[in-house]
Formats: structure tokens, C-alpha cells, sequence
């Protein structure tokens, strides 16, 4: 295998976490006694340009199909980071009814709708049809495609070039992250702002995130690897942010090299250092998460036993991507968490990939409540806590699992 973006042979593995199905393949009913597709979660790491990535093992057109199930906007804390980061963009960059925002991987209009609410002309690019379709219901003209330089080429040769061009969490999901840039280096209007949010790579390694390896995430990026990428194709960093969302995400920001309107920001240098003093660019640094990530195995499985031992019942809830990484790696099956409670409708009804859980609505936590309940998307913690806190009145507590097993 040789790096996606630099072309070099890999040697370096980062992470094994051996084989699981792909992490959105949930089961209908009338599957659960078909053999089910595994394929290996191994991530290396690259010596010359330190992108860490996994091997499409899973293409990507077969991943963002018809059936994928992750729709954004069933996350009330996602929606307020949406609402909040379009105001962010008016007001920082004055966009008006004469802009254009291009959003890459629109999902189901989550964020757009902001902006078109502002009278604030859009276009989402997005490759699911089923997620697509919800957000031409809010007025999102979309296109159903996966976006690169094919794509762009045919958008601008229909006019349309972007004043504002974002992606957020898909640049870690694009198996071609070359040809992807160079379509956004083409759709950006020569004055034009392009962001991107995508989960640090930093905070993967210090804080035992390796739930948020699967295959979906051909990629997991440091600052300095990300800044190369993009300056290879001729687009600059001018600044950077780092944010909560994700268990810890970078925004970033770039321009056109030749664009001198808009001044680069301290930030950009501050956080290449910091990532050089973290030991980011040494090899070392990219050694010990294996060790990290089996204790988590360990102290999730022997709470898990004893709390099955003793009688108890453990339930989680958000039947999320990472979640199902994380009970594939740590073999728990239906016999140790008897359910999982989701949102969104387009999961209830189903079984998680491998483990076979039932995915449930939130009333039947109620009905059946359980002792513990183990909060697979640890990232919106707070917010699902205070959602579920009727809990308590049974006596349920919350597990979080990642960076160490908490109960609280």
C-alpha cells in the first residue's frame, strides 16, 4: 500500500483493530442469519508526510450508498455548531445574496438551511440520495455526486463558483484526497474562503479516540500533514481554530496562494509548533496507541462481566459509527448490552453490525430501564446526559467509555 497523498510505500502500522463490517452497516431483521462482510481496520502511518490512513477496503461508492444511515441533523448540539458557525461567516466575511456557499458532503441540509435562511444563495454536493432528498425538502438545490475534480470542472462550466466552499468531517471520509482538493482549488472564486472541520489527529493519540477509526475514515490528519496537502495544490492556510466538536476538531481556513486580501493569522504557526513540540513529527509518537487501546478493551469487558455477573442491565445508547467500532474491537455481543436507544428513525428497528444489538427509540429505555447506560458517542456526553436525566430516577448511571471506562 503507498501513501494517498505522497505516494510513498507504507510500512508504519498505527493501530490493528483487526477485522469488523464496515461501522454504518446496520442489520435488517432478516439478516441477522446471513454471513456479514468483515474487513481489516488496519491503519498505518506514514514516515515521509505523516498522514496516518487505512487502505479503501471497503470502496467508498459502496459505503455512501442509498442505505447510509447517519443523518446530521439529529444532533440538536450539531445544529446550534451550524447555526452558529454560519453567523461566524456572515459576519467575518460579509457574504450577501450575491455569494455563493458550496457545501461539500451537504448531508441532509443541516448547515445550508442557515444560510438559505438568510437569503443566502446554496448548492450542497452530497453522494447519498436518501440523506440528499431531505434536504431538498428545506429548499437545498443539491447535486447527488461525490465531489471532486470531475465535479467541479462541470459546476463551474455551469457558472457556479463558490464564495465560501466547506466540508466538515468529510475530508477524513475522500479515498482520493488529491484529486478532491484540486476540485476544490477549481470551484473556489479567485477572492474566495474555503473551511473544513475535521477531528485532530492530536487528540485521536492523546485521548484513546481509537473508536473513531473505521472504514468510512480513510484518513486522520495532523495540522502540519493537512497544510501540505492543500498547499500542494496551490491553497493556502491563512488560519486555523481549534474546537470542541468530535472529541476535538480543527477548522481550518484557506485561500488562493495568490489571494493577498486576507492576512495569515498567528494561530497557523502557534499550532504547527505545538504539534512539533507534542513529538508529532517523529515516529515515536505514533506508536502506543494499540497499548491504550486494548486497555480500554479490557477495563470495558470486565465491567461489562461483572455487571452482568451481578444481574445488572447495561444498555447504550447512540448507535453510532464509533460505537460500533468500539464493540467490534472489544468483542461484546447482544448477551452483554441487551439494547441500544437511537434518534433517528433510519436506525431503530435495525441491529448494530457484528454484535447484533437492537436498536430501539428512547421509550423503550424508559420502559425497561437499565442500570447503566453506556453513551457510545462520548462527544456529545453532556448533551445526552441531560437528555436522559429522568434516568436517575430509577437509580440508572452513565458509562463513558473513551479515554478510560467513568462512571457517573
Amino acid at each position: 500500500m503507498k501513501c494517498r497523498f505522497c505516494k510513498t510505500e507504507l510500512h508504519n502500522v498505527f493501530i490493528d483493530l483487526v477485522n469488523s463490517p464496515a461501522s454504518n452497516s446496520f442489520l435488517e431483521k432478516s439478516e441477522l442469519n446471513e454471513p456479514e462482510t468483515y474487513y481489516p481496520l488496519k491503519v498505518f502511518v506514514c514516515d515521509k508526510c505523516r498522514l496516518v490512513q487505512v487502505d479503501e477496503y471497503k470502496k467508498s461508492g459502496a459505503i455512501f450508498d442509498n442505505k447510509y444511515v447517519y443523518f446530521s441533523s439529529f444532533s440538536t448540539s450539531w445544529l446550534k455548531h451550524a447555526e452558529k458557525y454560519t453567523q461566524m461567516m456572515i459576519e467575518r466575511f460579509h457574504f450577501d445574496q450575491s455569494s455563493l456557499v458550496v457545501e461539500v458532503a451537504s448531508n441532509d441540509g443541516y448547515l445550508l438551511q442557515y444560510f438559505h435562511r438568510e437569503g443566502i444563495p446554496v448548492l450542497g454536493i452530497e453522494p447519498t440520495a436518501n440523506t440528499a432528498a431531505v434536504a431538498k425538502e428545506k429548499g437545498i438545490d443539491s447535486v447527488i455526486d461525490f465531489f471532486g475534480e470531475r465535479l467541479a470542472r462541470e459546476l463551474v462550466a455551469q457558472g457556479k463558483k463558490a464564495d465560501l466552499l466547506l466540508g466538515n468531517n468529510v475530508l477524513a471520509h475522500v479515498p482520493d484526497i488529491q484529486d478532491f482538493v484540486r476540485g476544490m482549488k477549481i470551484m473556489l472564486n479567485y477572492h474566495g474562503v474555503i473551511t473544513m472541520e475535521f477531528p485532530h489527529l492530536m487528540q485521536l493519540v492523546e485521548n484513546s479516540q481509537f473508536d473513531t477509526i473505521y472504514h468510512e475514515h480513510f484518513s486522520y490528519l495532523s495540522f502540519y500533514t493537512v497544510k501540505e496537502i492543500f498547499a500542494a495544490s496551490g491553497l493556502e492556510m491563512f488560519d486555523v481554530e481549534q474546537i470542541p466538536t468530535h472529541g476535538g476538531s480543527l477548522r481550518i481556513y484557506l485561500k488562493h496562494q495568490q489571494d493577498n486580501t486576507k492576512e495569515i493569522s498567528g494561530r497557523v504557526a502557534e499550532l504547527l509548533a505545538l504539534e512539533e513540540e507534542k513529538g508529532m513529527g517523529k515516529m515515536e509518537y505514533y506508536t502506543d496507541l494499540q497499548e491504550k487501546a486494548f486497555k480500554v478493551k479490557l477495563d470495558l469487558l470486565r465491567f461489562l462481566v461483572e455487571q452482568k455477573a451481578a444481574g445488572k442491565v447495561v444498555a447504550a445508547y447512540g448507535a453510532a459509527a464509533k460505537g460500533n467500532t468500539l464493540l467490534n474491537y472489544c468483542g461484546v455481543k447482544n448477551d452483554l448490552i441487551s439494547f441500544v436507544v437511537d434518534l433517528s428513525p433510519h436506525k431503530q428497528g435495525k441491529y448494530m453490525p457484528a454484535s447484533h444489538i437492537p436498536v430501539f427509540n428512547e421509550e423503550h429505555l424508559k420502559n425497561e430501564k437499565p442500570d447503566y447506560i453506556l453513551i457510545l458517542p462520548w462527544n456529545l456526553r453532556d448533551e445526552i446526559t441531560a437528555q436522559l436525566a429522568y434516568v436517575r430516577e430509577w437509580g440508572g448511571q452513565f458509562v463513558i467509555p473513551i479515554p478510560r471506562i467513568e462512571v457517573i
